[in-house]
């Protein structure tokens, strides 16, 4: 990138635990072993507090896994294509994929993926699988396009897709798209368990963490830990849409 032309500033904060907000402009590359051809940016880890990693790849044609990815027998993944093309590769089943598709790969199923297009983004996230009783959760895949939206919480101008299946104990977790029209907003400050890591995929809008507001634009990448008060509304002329995941069907251990 050469030399800076302005005073060094960011948008970036990161509170350990809390909440973090990482823009764009602020991701570095990170050599992940047996990816190549890739610009990763790890965004959400342990490290700062996330029960889960996130990671932002940036790919060009021919680029992707050398081997299985996360194929550990407890950890689970799922992977998006914010744009681009990609074939992926889970359960000896393969896939091609374009905007706004996406696999879920159950836990000891390793994904292979490799860009087909000039360019391509996708998002990845692991987390270790969470069992209850005998259930086992299955492989999902599709394109979340060709899913409807449905209201959320009754209001006309917030709108929610689903990734999984909200209604099976067998998943642990779950992907969503949650989408506000300018002036939407949420119905109440949520205060909860759960955490999120969430991608921003069009608009701004104005997002309370904690105890600010801070603007949030496309490819915007935010975290909130468990209990981390939270609200949005949509601004500007274009629907403010994020992709986000969310713990979900577990008790807490003591």
């Amino acid at each position: 990138m050469g030399y800076p032309t302005d005073l060094l500033a960011t948008r970036a904060v990161v509170k350990p635990g809390l909440w973090a907000v990482i823009p764009k402009e602020g991701l570095v590359n990170n050599v992940i072993p047996n990816i190549v051809g890739c610009k990763v940016s790890i965004v959400a880890s342990p490290k700062m507090g996330a029960s889960f990693v996130q990671y932002i790849i940036e790919a060009s044609r021919g680029g992707g896994t050398t081997e299985d990815f996360a194929g550990e027998e407890n950890i689970e993944t799922f992977l998006y294509v914010v744009s681009g093309s990609i074939k992926v590769k889970a359960e000896d089943k393969l896939y091609q994929f374009t905007d706004g598709g996406y696999l879920y790969a159950p836990a000891g199923v390793g994904i292979n993926f490799e860009v087909e297009s000039e360019h391509a983004k996708l998002l990845l996230y692991k987390q270790i699988y969470i069992s209850y009783k005998e259930l086992k959760p299955y492989l999902v895949a599709g394109n979340i396009n060709e899913v409807e939206y449905r209201s959320y919480d009754g209001m006309a101008n917030v709108r929610i897709k689903d990734f999984l299946p909200i209604d099976n104990l067998a998943f642990d977790m779950n992907m969503h798209i949650l989408s506000f029209e300018p002036g939407g907003c949420h119905p109440f400050v949520e205060t909860h368990v759960q955490e999120h890591g969430a991608y921003i995929l069009s608009g701004q809008g104005m997002y309370w963490m904690d105890d600010k507001w801070m603007g949030i634009k496309k490819d915007d990448f935010m975290w909130f830990g468990p209990y981390c008060p939270q609200c949005a509304y949509g601004v500007g002329t274009e629907a403010f849409t994020y992709i986000y995941s969310k713990d979900c069907n577990r008790d807490v251990d003591l």
